[in-house]
């Protein structure tokens, strides 16, 4: 199901953003108010949600003991999944993942993995055997737009947020010891950021009807420590080299901006 714009918004975003100038009134590199909080999901070892504007997603961290991959015998395992509730949006239909829902947990997945935001090698209880398996589970609860950037944001959070039990093997079975959780080892930080094109001007963080009205789409993941590692075009038209660098010169400086809200929150 897709959504139309009523022509009257569509040319009225259009017009504003020519003029350098947005529905809410923001600048056209300004980010709405964000706010994260973590441990919201008492039966997860790791959580969080966060709210982008009106935007809102929830995070869960299940993991569990399983067999590596043959070809990365001594690493832990990262899976991601999302789910896109039909509550959140009308367009969201229940069934199988959508395409929409597929590109979205697999950009976080790269920014995720690309940044070697977790230690995985610190994962493996037993090289060849036993590793841990984190599911990273993103849920959709409101979609007011831009949820790439809500979405790394929250698997952030809820991954410096995660316990893990203590674990050995005794016997070829693999045993907890759950009275002494250990920290997930955590070597990065890492945050997404979204721009469209709409018209001939670049919008950071745009809404929901912003994203219905734009010629393109650029994703840029960045490291704490201004390195890219990930990015993901979305759109009908093409961007120019001058927009490619443009969004990732502003992704830089407005990931530090991102990452001082991690370090708000308490885990």
């Amino acid at each position: 199901m897709v959504e139309i714009v009523p022509e009257i918004t569509k040319e009225s975003i259009i017009n504003l953003a020519v003029n350098d100038k947005r529905e809410d009134g923001r600048e056209l590199d300004e980010y709405r108010d964000i706010s994260i909080e973590t441990d919201v999901i008492s039966k997860a070892e790791g959580s969080a949600r966060v709210k982008i504007g009106d935007t809102q997603v929830i995070v869960g961290i299940k993991p569990q003991i399983g067999a590596p991959f043959p070809d990365t015998p001594d690493l832990g395992v990262l899976m991601t999944n999302c789910e896109m509730l039909p509550m959140a949006d009308p367009t969201f239909e229940p069934g199988p993942p959508s395409e929409d829902s597929i590109e979205l947990a697999r950009v976080v997945d790269r920014g995720i993995r690309e940044s070697e935001l977790v230690d995985l090698d610190k994962l493996c209880v037993e090289e060849g055997k036993h590793v841990w398996m984190l599911f990273i589970d993103l849920h959709i609860i409101d979609n007011c737009g831009n949820l790439f950037d809500a979405c790394e944001l929250a698997v952030m959070a809820a991954l410096k947020s995660t316990k893990l039990p203590s674990a050995s093997v005794a016997d070829d079975e693999v045993v907890f010891d759950y009275e002494n959780t250990i920290d997930l080892p955590i070597n990065n930080e890492v945050a997404m950021c979204t721009f469209v094109k709409i018209g001939d001007k670049l919008i950071l963080d745009p809404t929901l009807n912003e994203e219905k009205v734009a010629d393109a789409r650029l994703n840029v993941g960045v490291t704490k420590d201004a390195k890219i590692c990930a990015m993901q075009k979305g759109g009908i038209l093409p961007l120019t080299k001058e927009d490619i660098f443009y969004c990732v010169d502003k992704a830089i400086s407005k990931t530090k901006e991102l990452v001082e809200y991690l370090s708000l929150i308490h885990i």
